[in-house]
């Protein structure tokens, strides 16, 4: 045998080896502890979401003055709140509101960004620019200044906040998408399919549209949590979820007042965003990394 032809055995021998896709998303995304810290807490998050009315033990809208400002005890493992509220029921009622804005703006934004972005990216020409110059000009305003105007001018409660933070966070899934229909639509599958007659519906529905999804999996995970922040803000300022509503926003900016004398007021609702954005961003990084394209195929 040649020299060459051992060389070319060596190499073939030495070549990684083929793992399924699944195999590989479950080692790279469950390797990191942190991310199986984050995952656990958003878990917590979407349970207590669901079954909030059997898990609070106190109805979180009706108060008992007779109770205002309780420190934390066996009855109210929290205090109360100024109107003789139970801190912890509403607490748990939060985490619906938590969950439903967050979901329900990522829901709406990504659907318009997505749609913007592949018909700009995929068409190009006018077409293209007329999109982008739009989606442009609404990047020039601050994703919290944008929702913080569009909600006053809507007025406040849950609907109108995902709309302003919907049509705020909407530019960045556009401009995503953008840039990966431009770099997907000169692929040699695509010159395939067109030159085998397939319409430009199908090649953006079955074959851009699928290959662009993980990045926008990635930026949909990492963006909840600035949408929580951002709902958050909001309510803090009186423009977000309307009185009585649980929100966390809302319960801080209650609790703050008496921050000397009942820290636990605002402590609680800022330690639940805080323990809820760090776990969303953790695993959206843990999902980045598990949707990375160079190391699919690979251990």
């Amino acid at each position: 045998m040649s020299a060459a032809s051992q060389s070319q055995t060596v190499q073939f021998q030495e070549a990684p080896p083929r793992v399924s896709e699944w195999k590989r998303f479950r080692r790279v995304f469950f390797q990191r502890k942190i991310v199986l810290f984050g995952l656990v807490v958003l878990l917590l998050l979407f349970f207590t979401a669901a079954f909030a009315p059997w898990i609070a033990p106190y109805d979180p809208y009706r108060g008992n003055m007779a109770d205002s400002l309780q420190h934390p005890s066996k009855k109210y493992w929290l205090g109360t709140d100024i109107q003789g509220r139970d801190v912890l029921s509403r607490l748990i009622f939060g985490a619906r509101t938590t969950v439903m804005v967050g979901f329900l703006t990522v829901l709406m934004a990504a659907s318009a960004g997505m749609i913007m972005g592949l018909t700009a990216g995929y068409f190009g020409g006018m077409t293209g620019t007329v999109i982008m110059r739009f989606v442009d000009s609404l990047m020039a305003f601050p994703m919290l200044l944008l929702a913080l105007v569009l909600a006053a001018v809507l007025g406040s409660g849950i609907h109108n906040v995902i709309i302003a933070l919907g049509v705020a966070t909407t530019p960045g899934y556009a401009r995503v998408m953008y840039g990966l229909t431009l770099s997907l639509r000169e692929n040699d599958y695509v010159t395939a399919s067109r030159a085998m007659g397939a319409t430009d519906r199908q090649i953006m529905l079955r074959h851009i549209l699928p290959n662009s999804l993980p990045p926008v999996i990635v930026l949909v995970t990492l963006q909840l949590g600035n949408i929580i922040l951002a709902e958050a803000g909001l309510s803090f300022l009186g423009i977000g979820i309307k009185p009585p509503g649980a929100a966390w926003g809302a319960m801080v900016f209650d609790g703050y007042r008496y921050l000397l004398t009942h820290p636990v007021l605002s402590f609680a609702p800022g330690l639940a965003i805080m323990l809820v954005v760090f776990a969303f961003n953790m695993v959206g990084d843990g999902l980045r990394d598990a949707l990375d394209p160079r190391l699919r195929g690979l251990l």
